[in-house]
């Protein structure tokens, strides 16, 4: 349910709550090049969710929700290139909503969820993570990037 409220469950709500406004979301056609490329990133990003879900289940020993949080760093597929995969996807998933929907509401929740990330991570998850997993998640996280891949050199 975890992964899915943010994309799903509070997406619903916002599109529910504007229904009758001017704000109301307005679904895109095939016809039109947003259309495709919402459905190329949504499904590009679902396939990665389930990918890091997996990893973190098989190599991490645990799951996404902080109740059973993973015992080992999981460092292979996509964490070799951002820390939190997961929460990227997610940022890409709500674009490819914005889009789709054609929704400002939509937009400004998923800044509010960048934001409210943003504020969390560095003050909370990583934290904690150093603590529970010492040395090794703080030499990840000095040579990783938390959101987006580093391009280049």
């Amino acid at each position: 349910m975890l992964p899915g409220s943010v994309p799903v469950f509070i997406l619903a709500g916002v599109v529910w709550s504007t229904a009758h406004t001017k704000f109301a979301a307005a679904l895109v056609g095939p016809d039109e090049v947003v259309f495709w490329l919402a459905i190329v990133i949504g499904t590009i990003v679902l396939g990665v969710v389930a990918w890091t879900t997996t990893l973190f289940v098989k190599r991490g020993e645990g799951t996404p929700p902080p109740w059973n949080p993973p015992n080992q760093l999981v460092i292979c597929g996509p964490y070799c290139h951002v820390r939190n995969p997961m929460i990227t996807s997610v940022i890409l998933l709500l674009m490819a909503e914005v889009l789709f929907l054609q929704s400002w509401p939509i937009a400004v929740w998923m800044l509010m969820f960048i934001l409210g990330n943003a504020i969390y991570f560095p003050l909370i998850e990583e934290r904690e993570l150093e603590w529970r997993l010492g040395q090794q998640y703080h030499i990840y996280r000095i040579n990783v990037p938390r959101w987006f891949p580093r391009f280049g050199a």
